[in-house]
């Protein structure tokens, strides 16, 4: 015999909506999504953006002169825009080194055309660490500099494997920072650091 007050009743769960990048455009295309300008696709979630502060658009400028005058004809610097990792996920780095030799350039670029992501970071330095650095490596980017605007240096990751970079490297401001995916590409930190 079953007492009534013993059962309780089965109630709903939530479920967590995912959408793919395509859907995401198609929304927007709709009209159905307002200030998308404002957030990336983690996930299959709507990530918003952190606002930019003076210091990190300064050093977003820096770096594209100098990256626009200083890598082969063969690369193109794309500046905070979309870059297409999966299905479900599509960051906008604040720098995107893309291979013009296997990217056409007519969309957004796939990791296999991407040699190089920068991230500035200072507000947004936990995410950019916990949550777009692994996303990177899970796409195999060859090497992730983070401007790390909190602690005054450039770290650098290399040698994605399983998900993670097993190789870092800190530059302090007096330091030469050596790209290993660029050789060619070199420049002292002081530069982007100030």
């Amino acid at each position: 015999m079953i007492r009534s007050g013993l059962l309780t009743p089965v109630q709903p769960q939530p479920r967590r909506l995912r959408f793919s990048v395509d859907d995401y455009y198609k929304m927007i295309d709709l009209g159905m999504i307002e200030d998308y300008e404002r957030a990336e696709i983690i996930d299959g979630e709507m990530v918003p953006k952190m606002t930019i502060g003076d210091r990190h658009a300064a050093v977003v400028n820096l770096l594209n002169r100098f990256l626009s005058r200083n890598v082969p004809e063969s690369m193109m610097v794309s500046i905070q825009n979309p870059l297409r990792l999966s299905d479900f996920d599509e960051p906008e780095p604040d720098i995107v080194l893309a291979d013009l030799t296997k990217y056409d350039g007519k969309r957004h670029p796939r990791p296999e055309e991407v040699i190089l992501v920068i991230e500035v970071a200072d507000a947004s330095l936990k995410y950019d660490r916990d949550i777009k650095l692994p996303l990177y490596a899970e796409s195999q980017i060859p090497e992730v500099w983070i401007v790390n605007l909190q602690k005054n240096i450039v770290e650098i990751h290399k040698n994605p494997n399983v998900g993670i970079y097993q190789t870092a490297q800190i530059f302090q401001p007096d330091e030469t920072i050596q790209s290993e995916a660029l050789p060619d590409l070199r420049l002292p930190a002081s530069e982007i650091l100030g």
